[in-house]
């Protein structure tokens, strides 16, 4: 037996702490460094010797477990980079006289950004990524944009994994950057009307969005002007423009409250105006048309949205006007103004279409598909004057697909199908959705996948996917990493549990704060219910969820071990308690709407407390579990796994098997190349064959 072969135990150092006349006893509280905030920025070089020598021996403990899968991880990466196209491009999107693309070099890592002549013509390179990441562990594009005189590129990147993105500004003609070099950014700018300004974020030491800096290009940054700041902690800031261009967008907002801010793009220097001031429980966002603004809200105890507009001038709720009324059910996700129409993205009965209102006559029609599960997803584009709008369609079984819709004529043009290099028979894939009861009456959408020869009675090992917050809705899209599992005989399935907006505004509310253990339950639902129906049986399922979706998999974990084979949670949410009451951290407050604010609010504390993973491992048998971290990672600090995994340790009564993975290198998202990643996918999925026998 190798001295890596023996699990890690992590010094218990006991402390007390008390809430609300409530005490607890944390023993890995010295997991988290004091100094965070130089270690997102520093990594590995800022970490406290005991911290960096005890996340050291688990990632050796996770490898020495782990290492008869090599071969298998190596099969597994091989696959899934054989069914991306090494040297994929994207269908470029007019704006102006040019088309913009992003597209990949054979074997590379990172996006090539580039523009054509709208009529054809010889390619300008505009960003090589890279070139840019050469020399680099880390290093991820914050994205890339045009100015409107098509002379300037403002970009910006990662390089720690930490999500403070340098903003820079390039020019075109000669490919060299300015001096306009910008540290400690949100990632992006917006320009001016007249390309001479861009608006950027910045974010303060505690990595939170709060200023928004007007920067003359050519200027030194230390002199660029505060626009705006934001004063409560509790509320996220960005910045963004109007499809027509005309406005720049300072959009303000938690996760149940927004508000808005504008200025003229022909006119930066002017001083923002409000739209509406915010009032709790009130989102809205904006676009625009002439001297109107559409304003897409849930004002009006419109629980599943509505579109209003209201004059430029007066933009107050008391001249909001009903455009596209509330249906309840009905929930619209988003919208985007044109010259001559709207387009509108909703979703009822679980499942999206797109609908198209002329704005002369404000007539109607949708486009929609007929598969019991597919994504449909919508891009804005670059034009205001066109009558053209592209969009994506793909379901588990079909590769995506891109088209351009003519409003006008309703002609469909297939622009792209997302190419399998290694091959893909649609006619071997299965896709299904049921609907798991719930103890409370409910029913789950659960979206499976599997191939025509897998025997359904019970013998297959099943993956079972979960998110369930933020209102986010884990869409029933082609992925093509899946495939890897379904063809050695698992059922892939995604349980659309509460805390998403997968049936409306009102299955997101059901699943947050006092709500919360609805999204538990829900998906402990659909693993029983996949059993009952034969797709598997509880001792074969392996669940897996990510941030909020791995505090899922420690919710459940505590809760049903007995009904999971294993758990794979990635960058896991799983000291909620600690961490909701940890003020100084960088989404702490804008997560209490989310959540509860157990610092203020003592039944929020005790509700938190009931549910918390890492406060509510047991002496119990647990499932193996594997874990993964990012040093560098803002939003799910390191700690949160490491804790956890060591009172699972510490605490089990069972000798199943569990694992911690820190990428020491990498933040949140894990290895930012688009090939790097897939030998972490390839590590998961291993660990899944591994809890099924099969590895």
């Amino acid at each position: 037996m190798t001295k890596n072969s023996l699990p890690p135990r992590a010094e218990a150092r006991p402390v007390t702490l008390k809430t609300h006349g409530i005490e607890r006893q944390d023993d890995y509280v010295w997991l988290r460094a004091d100094n965070w905030q130089e270690v997102m920025r520093d990594g590995r070089a800022a970490l406290a010797d005991d911290i960096e020598a005890y996340l050291d021996a688990e990632n050796a403990y996770q490898d020495a477990r782990m290492a008869h899968t090599k071969d298998l991880q190596e099969q597994l990466f091989a696959e899934m980079r054989g069914r991306i196209k090494v040297d994929d491009s994207s269908v470029p999107s007019p704006d102006g006289p040019y088309a913009y693309g992003l597209k990949y070099e054979t074997g590379g890592q990172q996006p090539i950004f580039f523009r054509t002549p709208r009529d054809g013509g010889k390619e300008t390179l505009l960003l090589h990524g890279d070139r840019e990441a050469e020399g680099k562990a880390y290093f991820k594009l914050g994205g890339a944009g045009q100015s409107p005189d098509h002379k300037l590129l403002a970009w910006a990147y990662d390089d720690k994994g930490s999500e403070f993105y340098t903003l820079q500004v390039r020019d075109i003609d000669t490919g060299k950057d300015l001096s306009d070099r910008i540290e400690d950014t949100g990632g992006g700018g917006v320009f001016s009307a007249d390309s001479r300004y861009v608006f950027y974020i910045r974010l303060d030491d505690n990595h939170r969005p709060s200023k928004l800096f007007r920067h003359e290009i050519g200027t030194d940054p230390s002199t660029d002007q505060l626009v705006f700041e934001e004063q409560d902690a509790g509320f996220f800031m960005g910045v963004g423009k109007t499809q027509s261009g005309d406005t720049i967008v300072i959009d303000i907002h938690d996760h149940e409250t927004s508000e808005v801010w504008t200025i003229p793009a022909n006119d930066p220097t002017a001083e923002p105006v409000q739209i509406a001031p915010r009032e709790t429980g009130i989102e809205y966002s904006i676009d625009d048309h002439g001297d109107t603004f559409y304003i897409l809200t849930n004002a009006g105890d419109a629980e599943d949205f509505k579109i209003v507009t209201a004059p430029k001038a007066s933009p107050g709720r008391d001249n909001w006007t009903d455009l596209v009324p509330h249906k309840p059910g009905c929930l619209v996700l988003s919208h985007c103004v044109y010259k001559t129409f709207m387009t509108r993205l909703e979703r009822e009965d679980g499942l999206p279409r797109i609908v198209i209102r002329r704005l002369a006559d404000n007539i109607e029609h949708e486009i929609a598909f007929d598969e019991e599960a597919y994504s449909l997803g919508m891009g804005g584009g670059y034009e205001f004057d066109t009558s053209t709008i592209r969009f994506s369609y793909s379901s588990m079984t079909t590769p995506s697909r891109t088209y351009d819709y003519n409003v006008d004529t309703r002609e469909r043009v297939l622009k792209k199908e997302q190419e399998v290099p290694s091959g893909h028979k649609v006619s071997d894939y299965v896709t299904r959705r049921l609907m798991a009861p719930a103890a409370d009456g409910e029913t789950v959408p659960v979206s499976i996948l599997y191939h025509k020869d897998t025997e359904l009675d019970g013998s297959a090992p099943l993956l079972l996917y979960g998110y369930g917050s933020y209102g986010i809705t884990v869409p029933a899209s082609f992925n093509t990493n899946a495939l890897s599992l379904v063809d050695r005989g698992f059922v892939y399935a995604i349980a659309h549990i509460r805390g998403g907006k997968d049936k409306g505004f009102r299955w997101y509310k059901d699943g947050r704060r006092e709500h919360k253990k609805n999204t538990f339950t829900d998906f402990i639902a659909a693993a029983d219910h996949l059993v009952a129906e034969k797709l598997s049986s509880h001792d074969k399922i392996v669940a897996h969820g990510g941030s909020a979706g791995g505090m899922l998999m420690g919710a459940i974990a505590n809760l049903a071990p007995e009904k999971f084979g294993g758990l794979i949670a990635e960058v896991p949410f799983v000291d909620v308690l600690s961490t909701m009451l940890d003020d100084t951290l960088p989404l702490t407050p804008p997560e209490w709407p989310e959540w509860g604010n157990p610092i203020t609010d003592k039944a929020a504390y005790e509700y938190i407390a009931s549910y918390s993973p890492y406060d509510n491992v047991t002496a119990k048998a647990y499932p193996a579990i594997f874990a993964v971290a990012g040093l560098t990672d803002p939003r799910v600090t390191y700690w949160e796994p490491a804790k956890w995994v060591a009172k699972l340790r510490a605490t089990q009564t069972g000798d199943s098997l569990v694992l911690l993975k820190t990428n020491m290198e990498a933040g949140h998202g894990g290895a930012s190349g688009r090939f790097d990643r897939l030998k972490e996918v390839a590590l998961n999925q291993s660990f899944a064959l591994m809890v099924a026998g099969k590895a």
